[in-house]
């Protein structure tokens, strides 16, 4: 096992993702549909390259889960990235990352799992970090809330699925199947509502596909070096570098409160990874 090496990629990944975010920000004149559309068919060039390449079927097993998945992570993936649009980067993605909390919530319903006492605590601090951003930051603005909310829930919801997806895809068609779906329905919403990109919206717009892809590679290959509780909390340094990036390019302002906010969530959700792994040991 090479720690360094995973902590190493999974640096990388964060950075990727925290970037991605910040383009999806900057495109502010560029609607969400478009955005979903071209994200989606920039990483379409890299998963069929590589079906093709390793001579692994399109087609998988279980063909209505999998579209079933596509179509809600698509869906959240909508939602976040209109959310960007109201929220400041470093608050939206910490936001975001509460998807966990509302698959383990979806688990317990869906796959009749039990959440251990202290996972509730952890939970309760991270759900104080949303009242402190919501009821104390006069910044966060409430439309943007509800929307990162929504992508938060239906990306849990996702997490489900992959669970039952299992062994039988292979990663890569999963994730193939979520791009086609995502560019068709990002296509098909920007019928009607296309704004026409500008200047160095083009590149912007095609890089993104590109990152994100990247992004992925890099946090996969994380996970594949390393064990998952000392290289899953790491995930979060997206938000710190998104909050960098956010200041830099953008100028935002992390209030007293919405920085509370996003340590309370951050820190629930580390907990929680932790305690599960101390529970497989």
């Amino acid at each position: 096992m090479d720690v360094r090496n995973a902590i190493k990629f999974m640096i990388i990944s964060a950075f990727a993702f925290a970037f991605m975010n910040v383009i999806v920000k900057y495109l502010n004149n560029v609607n969400s549909y478009q955005i979903v559309f071209f994200r989606s068919l920039g990483s379409l060039f890299f998963t069929f390259g590589y079906l093709i390449k390793n001579k692994i079927p399109f087609i998988g097993n279980k063909n209505k889960l999998l579209i079933l998945r596509s179509i809600v992570g698509a869906a959240s993936m909508l939602f976040f990235f209109i959310s960007l649009k109201y929220l400041s980067v470093g608050t939206a993605v910490s936001l975001r990352y509460i998807a966990p909390i509302f698959a383990a919530i979806f688990a317990v319903f869906i796959l009749k799992e039990r959440i251990k006492p202290f996972q509730w605590l952890f939970f309760i601090i991270s759900f104080i970090g949303v009242l402190v951003l919501k009821g104390l930051d006069s910044q966060i603005d409430t439309l943007g809330l509800l929307f990162v909310l929504i992508a938060a829930i239906l990306s849990g919801l996702v997490y489900i699925m992959i669970n039952q997806i299992g062994q039988t895809e292979h990663p890569v068609v999963v994730v193939n199947y979520f791009m086609i779906t995502a560019m068709v329905l990002g296509g098909v919403l920007s019928i009607g509502n296309w704004v026409t990109p500008t200047g160095i919206e083009w590149p912007l717009l095609f890089s993104l596909g590109v990152v994100g892809y990247f992004g992925q590679i890099y946090m996969t290959k994380a996970f594949q070096t390393a064990s998952t509780n000392i290289i899953a909390p790491l995930k979060y340094i997206e938000v710190v570098f998104s909050m960098l990036l956010g200041v830099a390019f953008f100028s935002e302002i992390y209030t007293f409160w919405s920085i509370l906010g996003i340590i309370l969530i951050i820190t629930g959700l580390v907990l929680n990874v932790w305690y599960k792994g101390r529970l497989k040991q």
